[in-house]
């Protein structure tokens, strides 16, 4: 069996495509070898082709409307033969020393389901890269964590024990899911103090960029992982491990409250000032305590989005998180052109 399986998660990557193939397999170097698996959504850019330039096997999602955050990991785990799983975004560029200290963390103790190291953002121009940046989550920082989010390595034994790598249902919010699920069963992870990957992300502007969010249907994460710990071990995780669900309910809660102040206010203009205090105090609030209207403006706005969005995850159907993803392999890994259909694969 392969030692290292590197998934490559894609969909309409072509500006960094190169670049993550290129240093995943330098990488891999490193370790005396391994396989690169590139998980494609659908792309409908030079994806694909840009990617059939190098020794990768690529996967390809047959339904474009299955194509979701949760989707490109499985798809990938689907194919991939590895002991080991590491999960990286077709927009980042993995750290060539990466590999060697997670395999030697991994083999050193034997509890870690999984470890990740430091996250370089190179996009910084981006509000929402801003206020990222700013807050600096736990999560992020060397140590034990509680999710792996942006990617790591994982042990395919930990993966299997769990059921599945990732819930083919979710929007978002995907490695905290398998997080929950994996600390659920006892694994620990950790983060290293080493690089793990360079991050380009997204150069839109930060409203474009919540916009794109929306349509793509991210925003509904919260509530779509929410539903999928209801009746399960994990449940009671998942609540302590995502505090915006509060935040959520209590935006919630002020359209509530607005309605009512409209449906009872004595007149236009008093509903107009009561409209306004619960609309625009959290935004001069975001303002003070920020050190900017831009990110304050920008930090209600998208909490009204994200909370709209956790409403419309919750109430989603589900299909089964363990289910096949039907999948077409386009190239074998050495290289060679391919047009196969799969429900699955078997290993």
């Amino acid at each position: 069996m392969t030692s290292v399986s590197v998934i490559i998660k894609a969909l309409n990557e072509e500006l960094h495509i190169a670049g993550a193939i290129e240093s995943t397999l330098a990488a891999l170097a490193r370790i005396g070898g391994g396989e690169v698996v590139v998980a494609d959504g659908g792309s409908t850019d030079a994806t694909v082709a840009i990617a059939s330039r190098y020794p990768v096997k690529l996967v390809q999602l047959e339904r474009r409307q299955d194509a979701r955050c949760g989707a490109g990991p499985q798809l990938g785990f689907q194919h991939a033969r590895g002991r080991y799983i590491c999960l990286i975004d077709g927009d980042m560029e993995l750290a060539p020393g990466f590999l060697p200290a997670a395999l030697d963390a991994l083999a050193t103790n034997a509890a870690l389901a999984g470890v990740s190291g430091q996250v370089e953002e190179r996009n910084l121009e981006s509000l929402e890269y801003v206020r990222r940046t700013r807050r600096q989550p736990a999560d992020m920082r060397a140590g034990e964590v509680d999710r792996l989010n942006g990617g790591g390595l994982y042990r395919r034994q930990a993966i299997e024990a769990a059921g599945y790598l990732s819930d083919r249902n979710l929007h978002g919010h995907e490695e905290f899911d398998l997080a929950v699920r994996l600390r659920a069963m006892g694994w620990r992870l950790q983060r290293l103090p080493v690089p793990f990957v360079g991050h380009h992300g997204h150069t839109t502007g930060a409203y474009k960029l919540l916009l794109r969010r929306w349509r793509s249907r991210y925003l509904a994460g919260s509530g779509e992982v929410l539903r999928a710990s209801l009746g399960r071990p994990h449940f009671a995780a998942t609540l302590r491990g995502l505090p915006e669900i509060r935040l959520w309910v209590a935006v919630i809660g002020s359209w509530l409250v607005a309605a009512g102040w409209l449906t009872a206010a004595p007149g236009i203009g008093s509903a107009a000032v009561g409209l306004a205090a619960v609309m625009l105090g959290p935004v001069a609030l975001m303002s003070w305590r920020t050190g900017s209207v831009g990110i304050g403006t920008y930090s209600v706005v998208a909490w009204h989005l994200h909370s709209l969005g956790f409403l419309f995850g919750l109430l989603r159907p589900r299909i089964a998180p363990a289910e096949p993803l039907a999948s077409r392999v386009l190239q074998s890994e050495g290289g060679e052109r391919m047009e196969r259909r799969s429900a699955h694969v078997t290993r």
